[in-house]
């Protein structure tokens, strides 16, 4: 968190350097920083933390349950990584005016696959973003990868490029299900890209999915202890939804019913905490010190901008807290990058929203979070959403004190309807 004052930076953007400036007149990222430094219906006392989310849209094969904005490569893989590349650094430099004097402290890059990029090309964006962004020397910097991308020494180029944390999209190392799922790895290579990592990276993730089709409890208490048998720092462990505008949507397989899922989810619980890992996010578990900073922001309602087709951003200014999001389609972001137009959708968040946002992001943490954190993040006194945690605490969901407000055991399990609880009328 960083006091509001350096913000003001922002109220001399006619002093910066020609880069926000058109013919002797701020453009329009410019016009736009100065007015949300107008009076608002907020008042924040500081800034969140501020991290960067740089999206991939592409992947060799799009699979049926991915609802994720990510799009086949020509071939498999074709697609114009120079071109983009330069898109992203366009679309970053638009957005610096929004953000002056903030110290960016983590960096996810997602996807699509974004491994499938050339070790030049990674090179070049974290170049790209060493030059634009003040980083934080602890700053965190994951990227998405995924089996049957793994190549060892493109691997060893991003690591010395600056990445330090790798999020492994294994989903299971069962044959017959990644084959179920539409994953292009299969068993072998998954186990292969875990040890890949482990000799490349010191901190990494494991994703993994549960519930899949035809899945039994043994199989997935298989996977679960073979990641575990890895000694990942973190595990990110999902249960399988049939996501609308998917292929599973519209062709649902047979999955386990609810009672198994709920079997599967007690031995996940009890094979992550016999092997030390805290629970500490519906579906995170970490070693001690090893939580994703990037993702603990998301949750703490922190403050991200997005760059890359379709990436999502939420910044924060003294008065007021905006959304923005980029151009979905690829070809319509290259598009509008090079007119200089990458936003989509901008809105402010309302006063009456702030609360329910705040809480469907924090009531994801299984050790809740201190209550001031609430004012410090959205301007808010805690009192506007006073009847919503008093009608929550009388139902046994939320537990309160003037340290912590958190989940209970039943509001854990029945979390969708203690965030419905924040929803204004």
């Amino acid at each position: 968190m960083i006091p509001i004052k350096p913000i003001g930076n922002v109220g001399k953007l006619a002093d910066k350097p020609n880069a926000i400036k058109t013919e002797g007149k701020l453009d329009g990222a410019a016009q736009a920083a100065l007015a949300y430094l107008q009076p608002g219906a907020l008042h924040l006392s500081a800034l969140p933390p501020l991290s960067l989310y740089v999206h991939f849209p592409w992947c060799v094969k799009k699979c049926p349950y991915c609802d994720f904005n990510s799009h086949e490569a020509q071939g498999g893989i074709g697609f114009p990584e120079e071109e983009y590349l330069a898109a992203l650094r366009a679309d970053l430099e638009s957005a610096l005016p929004l953000i002056w004097g903030r110290k960016i402290y983590s960096i996810f890059i997602g996807g699509g696959t974004p491994s499938l990029m050339s070790a030049a090309g990674l090179d070049k964006l974290m170049s790209d973003i060493r030059s634009l962004l003040p980083l934080d020397g602890a700053a965190e910097i994951t990227m998405e990868a995924n089996p049957g991308t793994f190549e060892v020494e493109k691997f060893k180029s991003y690591r010395q490029s600056g990445i330090n944390r790798l999020s492994i999209g294994i989903q299971s190392f069962n044959g017959r299900h990644l084959q179920a799922l539409g994953r292009i790895h299969d068993d072998g290579e998954a186990r292969r890209a875990v040890e890949i990592a482990q000799k490349t990276f010191d901190n990494f993730n494991l994703d993994l999915m549960y519930a899949l089709p035809s899945q039994t409890l043994a199989e997935a208490q298989q996977d679960v202890s073979t990641a575990i048998n890895f000694a990942p720092p973190h595990l990110s462990l999902y249960h399988l939804t049939l996501e609308p505008n998917t292929y599973f949507a519209k062709y649902p397989p047979v999955v386990p019913d609810d009672d198994a899922s709920a079997e599967m989810q007690d031995m996940i619980a009890e094979l992550t905490t016999n092997a030390g890992y805290g629970h500490y996010e519906v579906s995170a578990y970490a070693q001690a010190g090893r939580q994703a900073r990037h993702n603990l922001n998301y949750w703490q309602f922190g403050d991200y901008l997005g760059i890359g087709a379709g990436a999502h951003s939420k910044l924060s200014f003294p008065h007021r807290v905006i959304r923005q999001m980029r151009y979905k389609q690829p070809k319509t972001y290259l598009e509008q990058t090079r007119l200089g137009n990458v936003i989509q959708e901008e809105t402010e968040i309302a006063r009456g929203e702030l609360g329910f946002e705040f809480m469907l992001n924090a009531l994801r943490l299984n050790a809740g979070f201190e209550p001031n954190l609430f004012a410090e993040r959205t301007g808010m006194s805690i009192n506007v959403i006073e009847k919503a945690l008093n009608d929550a605490e009388a139902k046994g969901l939320l537990y309160r004190d003037h340290q912590v407000i958190k989940p209970t055991a039943l509001g854990e399990r029945f979390l969708n309807d203690l965030q419905q609880m924040f929803l204004q009328d």
